[in-house]
């Protein structure tokens, strides 16, 4: 669709950026905080570039202030965050932590001093430790009222105060990388126990958006998922089909039972037949139609490319391009013999011949974020959010403290472009928030791995001094924000 102009973005357009508690905060024992899954996971010899875990990341705990201030100077006018559980009930389901509520309490109110509103994010992939020492985490329906406990004192705390509230982050990767591919806690190689999972994760989402319409009626609350479009990579119709299936399998698997309540019986047909599928009772399925998001949020990076599945077509092994054991494990694409299993009969990943690559081999591609955001309106008719979108790079700090990312400029110009292309479509925006403001932990990457906008002196090796330097995308954002445009 080709326009003259560009609809405008509104003047209460969310311009914002993100981050995760792990990620930043640091202060991982501090002020009885318990620990986290993260906390334990992270020191496992080999689970971590370096060895590198958030026991410091980059102090955002003690350095909020700091923090906050740039925001400002950037002229933010959101940013997302989340909230560490064991922050607040250090062993998941006692104990109300008063200095946990207290930090979160300073934090939104020091945002709300230079109008800069909080959005608020639960879970943020650190389920405290006790719990799954207790119950086995997620794998327990014990954990969906300890969820409940925790989201109510938070929203009883915090509710008069932020608008804007995220259930959990990325359902579809963090129980792909922790119950399948064991590079997340919990450590796990196993089908089954991810589909058991992510439906006690699904009760557990729809507890609490229930729960924050009884206690905030005036907030807004929602998932933020990690979506990728799906692409055929001929127009035969059978490689149509297998992106079909691969749209299914990889994003309606989650977004249906968000929006609609409802599994997609293509894939519930199909694990049911491989005896890995998770167990729905008619409570379950009431549950799920009961909770009703009041938007979503939309983490986008990059999309997959799909041809026939190799047991109806095996010729189309041709390529080690088309291999699975070259493709991304994010959004829950094929990576092993094992990891293959429910997938195999449904498509096959492939690489796109159209796009370039990140130097973590992410593709980047702009109008997939048109077409990403214009699907998931048109069929679930919510506002969108965008909660998440960056270019990890390793940036190099030059002589006088400058830092030139025109790279990172020119990905997100040309991402906010579409975004804008979208909307003048006819998507109903809230707002965008980039991943991420400052450097951080790249949980499985280190400190290499730099999406900031603001660059942190310290290494996978050292914490170095942590001076918060802002970078030449961080002048380009805050120029944006004050044109709008």
């Amino acid at each position: 669709m080709y326009y003259k102009s560009l609809k405008k973005f509104p003047h209460d357009f969310l311009w914002g950026a993100a981050s995760a508690a792990y990620q930043i905060e640091g202060a991982w024992n501090e002020d009885n905080k318990g620990p986290s899954i993260w906390d334990t996971f992270s020191k496992l010899p080999g689970k971590t570039f370096h060895g590198t875990n958030g026991d410091v990341a980059v102090d955002h705990y003690h350095r909020y202030k700091e923090d906050v201030r740039l925001m400002s100077e950037m002229g933010l006018k959101a940013y997302r965050f989340s909230i560490a559980w064991s922050r607040i009930i250090p062993d998941g389901d006692g104990e109300i932590n008063p200095a946990g509520l207290k930090f979160y309490d300073d934090l939104i109110n020091e945002l709300l001093k230079y109008g800069i509103q909080p959005v608020v994010t639960l879970y943020h992939w650190d389920i405290p430790q006790a719990l799954q020492d207790k119950y086995g985490g997620w794998e327990s329906r014990e954990v969906i009222g300890a969820f409940k406990k925790y989201c109510e004192a938070v929203f009883k705390q915090y509710g008069d105060r932020v608008n804007y509230w995220v259930t959990f982050n990325e359902q579809n990767v963090f129980t792909a990388m922790g119950y399948r591919w064991a590079s997340h806690p919990p450590n796990v190689t196993d089908v089954k126990r991810m589909y058991a999972a992510n439906h006690i994760i699904n009760l557990a989402n729809a507890e609490a958006i229930n729960l924050f319409h009884q206690l905030v009626p005036k907030g807004k609350i929602g998932p933020s998922f990690g979506y990728g479009p799906t692409y055929p990579i001929t127009a035969n119709p059978d490689d149509i089909l297998a992106a079909d299936n691969a749209d299914d399998f990889n994003n309606n698997w989650w977004l249906d039972v968000y929006c609609r309540g409802t599994y997609p019986a293509l894939v519930m047909n199909h694990l049911k037949d491989l005896g890995i599928a998770p167990e729905v009772t008619a409570a379950d399925a009431k549950l799920l139609k009961s909770a009703k998001p009041d938007f979503l949020g939309i983490n986008y990076y990059h999309g997959g490319t799909f041809q026939q599945n190799k047991l109806e077509h095996p010729s189309k092994e041709d390529a080690d391009a088309k291999d699975f054991s070259s493709t991304d494990p994010y959004l829950m694409q094929p990576k092993d013999s094992q990891a293959q299993e429910p997938e195999t009969p449904m498509f096959n990943n492939v690489q796109n011949p159209y796009l370039t690559k990140t130097d973590w081999g992410w593709e980047i591609d702009p109008v997939g974020f048109r077409i990403a955001l214009r699907r998931v309106y048109e069929k679930y008719q919510l506002p969108i959010f965008v909660t998440e979108n960056g270019l990890g790079a390793q940036d190099q700090l030059t002589d006088g403290k400058v830092i030139n990312d025109q790279y990172r400029i020119d990905y997100l110009q040309a991402h906010i472009t579409e975004m804008q292309r979208a909307m003048t479509d006819g998507v109903d925006m809230i707002g965008y928030c980039a991943w991420s403001f400052t450097d951080l932990l790249s949980w499985l990457n280190g400190y290499k791995k730099r999406y900031g906008f603001v660059y942190i002196d310290r290494d996978d090796d050292s914490q170095r001094d942590l001076a918060r330097i802002p970078k030449k995308s961080f002048y380009w954002y805050q120029d944006f924000i004050k044109r709008n445009s």
